[in-house]
């Protein structure tokens, strides 16, 4: 039977390895738009990049309601549904520090600073969102 995360496994469940998380924002019309994306937590924040023309940059800007999925898709299943609103920073030095840490967590720490520069140039968004829900469920087959 499925049990409930405490608040340090869930923190370290979204936070081990290179688990990505498919975000769910809000289309214009209403309706949900979902891709995968990088991320890390710091804090009670979940921090992303993301570029200001693609769908979920242009949904963020106008409606920052979001929800994240983070997922174990072996027995016994684990999973991890974050909920909150999403600040955005346009600031090339706060965008790309983070594009670099994000970078580092998924193409290794030789790679950080590359992946900093590639993400740190206008048009890209730092998104941070205020973790204001946590669904968090393991062993969920069991």
């Amino acid at each position: 039977m499925a049990q409930k995360m405490t608040d340090m496994e869930w923190r370290e469940f979204v936070s081990h390895g290179t688990r990505t998380g498919k975000l769910s924002t809000v289309r214009a019309d209403g309706s949900p738009h979902v891709a995968p994306i990088w991320f890390l937590l710091d804090g009670d924040d979940l921090v992303f990049n993301t570029g200001k023309a693609t769908v979920k940059g242009r949904n963020l800007i106008r409606d920052g309601r979001v929800a994240l999925c983070v997922d174990d898709d072996r027995p016994p299943f684990d999973y991890v549904v974050l909920q909150g609103s999403a600040r955005i920073s346009e600031d090339l030095d706060e965008v790309r520090h983070w594009a670099g840490r994000i970078g580092a967590r998924y193409m290794g720490e030789e790679r950080g600073e590359e992946f900093g520069a590639r993400n740190g140039v206008p048009g890209e968004l730092l998104v941070r969102v205020k973790i204001d829900k946590v669904l968090a469920q393991k062993a969920v087959a069991d």
